[in-house]
């Protein structure tokens, strides 16, 4: 069975339609070039700032013409699907940041809402709270695919290490952490720590990234990356690039790194 990683960099849009027409485009092309699974960036579905417009687009998972069009994509080319996130509306009121897995016959075997709130004030004058419409997930998610076992995180959560101990501690063999980084933070920090997260997990990080100038204004850094458990950077599709990336999922990747330096199986606990 191929172990070929897809990742969709993508510059998301206002209209969920629109973007819907990208990623299905994207899961036929993955599944032509010999993919076993594709991942999409966080808010694949939409990305606009302005609330008031978004929610007409921010509807219950089960009423989401977005996700139906997923699932008939991922079964028709027999392909597995990591969403990597999209608004969708609580039975509370409040909206999720959900990221989805998709199996190849289009069932979603697995949800996660992102855990950690984006509620900065940034030097450039950039402000998000990202808490005033969303609520917090509860707590980490793996999945079993045909990649190896995959932990679930989304954008922000990339800078709290005790999300990647506990995948750890679960012997993940992927994690993936999808974004819409900003480019100040994204070139200040992104690639230190997706290579920090993959080293201290021992274990692949796929992340795949939005990129460019968007309708709602904003820009992202791209930089749609995978990492194997050593740190080696096996792709990196840059600021400007459109499309799909791909690398190779290689299991003794894994465990030559947790053979060599065994980190998970030498911690202790440091009581506070």
């Amino acid at each position: 069975m191929s172990r070929r990683a897809a990742l969709l960099q993508m510059c998301s849009g206002i209209d969920p339609e629109a973007n819907a027409g990208t990623v299905v485009g994207a899961i036929g092309a993955a599944a032509m070039a010999g993919a076993t699974m594709l991942f999409t960036p966080e808010m694949t579905a939409l990305l606009d700032r302005n609330r008031e417009r978004a929610q007409a687009h921010v509807v219950p998972e089960p009423q989401s013409a977005f996700l139906d069009r997923i699932r008939d994509a991922a079964a028709g080319a027999g392909i597995w699907v990591a969403i990597g996130s999209m608004a969708v509306l609580r039975d509370d009121g409040r909206w999720a940041n959900r990221a989805f897995v998709i199996d190849s016959s289009g069932e979603i075997v697995a949800r996660y809402d992102k855990i950690h709130m984006f509620d900065v004030d940034l030097a450039t004058g950039e402000s998000w709270r990202e808490s005033n419409a969303y609520a917090p997930g509860d707590g980490p998610v793996t999945v079993e695919t045909p990649l190896g076992r995959l932990g679930l995180a989304v954008c922000y959560d990339l800078r709290f290490p005790a999300l990647f101990e506990a995948y750890g501690r679960a012997a993940c063999d992927l994690i993936a952490i999808p974004a819409a980084f900003t480019v100040p933070t994204g070139q200040a920090h992104w690639h230190v720590m997706q290579r920090a997260r993959a080293i201290e997990a021992t274990a692949f990080v796929l992340s795949a990234a939005q990129v460019g100038r968007h309708e709602d204004g904003r820009e992202t850094y791209g930089h749609s990356l995978v990492i194997e458990p050593w740190g080696e950077v096996l792709l990196d599709m840059g600021g400007e690039t459109l499309g799909l990336g791909f690398a190779e999922i290689d299991p003794e990747r894994i465990a030559a790194s947790r053979a060599q330096v065994p980190c998970l199986a030498n911690k202790r606990h440091i009581a506070t």
